[in-house]
């Protein structure tokens, strides 16, 4: 049990496509404009990895080798049509303006990455599991990246009124302003990380130098 809550998890935090793995970066800064682009892009990106891994993990004992990748993209191409036309009819206004960036999906390295990296060599559930945490994390990161930009340049969250016109930075709903927060807050998560690493190191260190005492 605890391994599949590890496999669940691991995406959301320590191995996070946006903040920890750097993955998907196209989407990330052109579709965090506000927060609800960047939680459609974030959900669709989910579904295709979801499904992907899903039917990658179920088809990977009868893939030849030599065309393992062509099938791979065969197979998420499909996906992301289906998506792509989905949103098309049912969530129009959001599917204009995510615009190219719904097709884009099936180059997303995360996709790809997941799909040649874990879904080819584990089960099914543990793959839906592993497209699962991953397409949390990626959307949580889109949401608090567009969240930030949203407020910072519109004075509102999700198209609610926050704070209004008083404090408003045009630049942050811009390029510029994507790669800004986009480098903040991966500064800010690498640093926890880094904590994190030295104080495992700290503890380690402490109990080596204990049992060496006791030994004694």
């Amino acid at each position: 049990m605890a391994s599949k809550w590890k496999e669940l998890t691991k995406g959301i935090i320590s191995e996070n496509p946006t903040y920890v793995q750097v993955l998907g970066m196209c989407p990330t800064l052109a579709t965090t404009t506000n927060a609800e682009n960047a939680f459609g892009m974030g959900i669709a990106a989910t579904i295709v990895l979801i499904m992907s891994n899903v039917v990658i993990s179920a088809i990977r004992k009868t893939v030849p080798e030599k065309v393992r990748m062509p099938i791979f993209i065969t197979v998420i191409a499909t996906l992301v049509t289906i998506i792509d036309l989905l949103m098309h009819a049912y969530t129009y206004d959001l599917w204009k303006t995510l615009g190219l960036f719904i097709p884009l999906i099936t180059v997303n390295c995360i996709i790809m990455g997941r799909a040649e990296a874990y879904a080819s060599k584990n089960g099914i559930f543990d793959s839906f599991l592993d497209g699962l945490g991953m397409g949390i994390g990626f959307t949580l990161g889109l949401v608090l990246l567009g969240s930030i930009r949203e407020l910072l340049g519109n004075g509102t969250i999700f198209g609610i009124e926050v704070w209004g016109n008083a404090f408003n930075m045009f630049a942050m709903i811009l390029p510029p302003g994507a790669f800004l927060t986009l480098g903040l807050l991966s500064a800010f998560f690498a640093s926890i990380s880094i904590r994190k690493s030295d104080k495992a190191k700290k503890m380690a260190s402490q109990q080596q130098a204990q049992k060496a005492g006791e030994q004694r």
